[in-house]
């Protein structure tokens, strides 16, 4: 069983997330609604794929992201960035970024775990 991390201020954004994980996959799905709660739970659950929102008030996305790279127990953690900035120079942007994938919101979430499954199978073969 895999275990899932979604960082994502929104309440029905990571509520709709996990319904949806969790019965399309039966995946152990934890959540954290701030950059700094995900951070501690990543060190301390050790969960197989990070979804992470880029657009968060407090700590966004991006500096998550960083702070997730640069801890050893953290660092190796795939990462699929959330976001709803479509535009062709950020999605450039975010995939010059180690990451295992950017999926643009709104996504549907029936379809999201095979989308996390592609991207992880493209980054880590």
């Amino acid at each position: 069983m895999k275990r899932i991390l979604i960082i994502d201020d929104e309440e029905d954004i990571r509520e709709t997330t996990q319904i949806c994980l969790e019965i399309a996959e039966e995946w152990e799905v934890l959540t954290a609604s701030s950059g700094r709660e995900g951070l501690v739970k990543a060190e301390q659950q050790h969960p197989d794929v990070i979804l992470l929102d880029v657009m968060m008030p407090d700590m966004d996305g991006l500096t998550t992201l960083k702070n997730l790279q640069n801890k050893p127990q953290t660092q190796n953690i795939p990462v699929i960035l959330l976001t709803a900035k479509a535009q062709a120079f950020e999605q450039r942007q975010f995939t010059q970024l180690k990451v295992a994938a950017v999926i643009t919101k709104p996504y549907d979430p029936f379809t999201l775990s095979e989308e996390i499954l592609a991207a992880l199978m493209r980054s880590y073969p």
